[in-house]
Parts: C-alpha cells; structure tokens; sequence
C-alpha cells in the first residue's frame, strides 16, 4: 500500500459513507468552537477533503458515544467524567469511566494547532481519537486503539490509527477471536493484514527506549508507518471498520469475562502488563514520552487505574 493506494471495498460493518448536501453544514457544526483557530475550521480543505473532514468527526463522535454506552451496559458502576486541556500548540478533551468492571475506560480526542516535535508535521485539518479500555478482570488484558485522519499544506493526506492489546492473562481463544474478527475485516476489504500486523509484533522504531516498548499480543495492526495510507473512500472505509470491529470484539469479550475467576499468578500477569504499558507511556512512547502529547492529558486518559511497583 503506498500514499496514493485504493483497496477494493464490498459492504462495510460500520456506514461512514456520507451524504454530501450536509457537508458544509455538517462542518461547521463539528468543528467550530467557540473561539476558532487554525485547524478548527474548513479554511484551506477542497470540497472532497471538507466531505472526508465531515466524516471523520461524525465517526469520533459516533464511537465515542456508542462504545462508552456499550460500557454501560456492561458495568452499571460506572462513572463519567470529562476534562479539556488548551494550550497554544494543541487542544485535547478526554472523558474517562471508572467503574467495578470496566476499571477504567479513557478516551482522547486531539486537534494539534502547530508541530512541536520531530515526528510531527504541520497541518491543514487533523483528529486524533484513542480509547484505552482496563477491565478489572485479569484474564482480559488491556485495550489500546487510536485512529488518526489528517490534511497536510501540499494537499497530501494520511488516515492511520492502531488497534492492539496488552496480553496479560489474556486467554488464548479470546486472542484468536480479536485477532480473527481484525482478518475478517481485512479479507472483506481485501487487504493483507500480515505486513499491518508486522508492525505492531515489531512496535514502533521511533520509540524514545525501545527497551520501556510496550510489549503487546500480535493479533492487532498498526496503521501508522510510511507509506502511510492516503485518505480516499476505500481506505477510510477500512480503517474505521477495522477499528469498531476491534473495540467492539474487545468490550463483548469484557462483557462475556467480566466475572471468570481468576488467580494470584493472574493478578500478577495483569500488574506486569500495566506497569509496562505505564512505562512505555512515560519512557517509549514517541508522542507521551516526549512530551509531544503532555503528562496531564496522556495520563488522564490513558494510563492504568492502579499500577504497582
């Protein structure tokens, strides 16, 4: 697959396709705040690039809603809240559940208004959207998924994301079904998920320490990593419906698990796995251990409920 790749599209799980009579309005509905800045509006996009923006907040909108009220369904204990982080360079808003099943559940949305690191390039129109979902259950491991759509100032155009989970005492038909629902997607699309999943066995080489790297179970796919995948109807159509796939495989198996009986040795498989994805926030990560992605917002979303040292 290269920039300017297409895949081949049959029917799809989840309907981005869009109508484009409610593009313009659509826009400025989801994307002016109150006080608009670079990157917040349509200014600079064409009339597809500004259709695909529409989109792409209509999909960051749609599963947050719909996987926090799956959430919901499953740990009637949960408790809500929200927090916005403004600075000069970036706004990110994260909303976090916290209840007796579903530990932790916590999201970030991100719109970077200037670059202020290496691995960052300037843009004309860009949103992050990671969820990260800590079951109380040991035997469930860990959810990380982000997705990623960006315009760059020449007109080029990526759309990435990764789907991937932190074993822990995770069985091994949960991991299959994870990893079967992903090749199910894949095939549908026609895409060789293999080199997509490669990336996520080998992790990140621009990794801070690679030796704090995040150690996950290969049955995920990154979509980050060159070439990346221009933004056109079939690669969009893909990566948002491998990423609800993933997620809503993740919280049914939540869901099926949630009271399994589990064992000290257990409980310790789960301690490891949270004290390695905490360091490799703080220590590997590209984005969080740099500082591109600041402390109070990584933390607030992303990081475990407990972690024991």
């Amino acid at each position: 697959m290269t920039q300017t790749s297409t895949i081949g599209v049959r029917h799809h799980f989840y309907d981005t396709s869009i109508n484009t009579a409610w593009v313009l309005p659509a826009l400025l509905i989801f994307m002016l705040p109150a006080s608009a800045g670079l990157n917040d509006g349509i200014e600079g996009l064409n009339e597809e690039q500004q259709a695909y923006a529409a989109r792409t907040l209509k999909f960051i909108d749609d599963m947050d809603a719909r996987h926090f009220a799956r959430a919901a369904e499953i740990d009637a204990t949960l408790k809500l809240e929200s927090k916005d982080f403004n600075y000069d360079f970036a706004r990110y808003e994260t909303h976090v559940g916290r209840g007796d099943v579903v530990e932790k559940m916590g999201r970030m949305t991100g719109i970077v208004f200037k670059p202020t690191g290496d691995v960052q390039s300037p843009t004309v129109f860009g949103r992050y959207f990671g969820i990260d979902v800590h079951p109380k259950n040991p035997n469930l491991g860990m959810l990380h998924a982000a997705f990623l759509v960006q315009y760059y100032p020449d007109g080029k155009s990526a759309v990435g994301g990764t789907l991937n989970v932190l074993p822990g005492a995770f069985r091994e038909e949960d991991l299959a079904m994870l990893k079967a629902a992903l090749d199910e997607v894949s095939e549908k699309h026609g895409v060789d998920i293999e080199p997509l999943r490669d990336r996520v066995c080998a992790g990140t080489e621009m990794a801070v320490d690679a030796k704090f790297r995040r150690r996950l179970a290969c049955v995920g796919a990154s979509f980050f990593g060159f070439p990346m995948l221009a933004v056109n109807e079939e690669n969009f159509l893909y990566v948002t419906e491998a990423y609800d796939r993933f997620v809503e495989t993740f919280l049914m198996l939540v869901d099926k698990r949630k009271d399994e009986p589990f064992t000290d040795d257990h409980i310790a498989k789960q301690d490891a796995m949270r004290r390695n994805w905490l360091e490799d926030q703080l220590f590997a990560d590209p984005y969080a251990a740099s500082g591109i992605t600041p402390y109070e917002v990584w933390s607030t979303s992303f990081s475990p409920p407990v972690v024991k040292f």
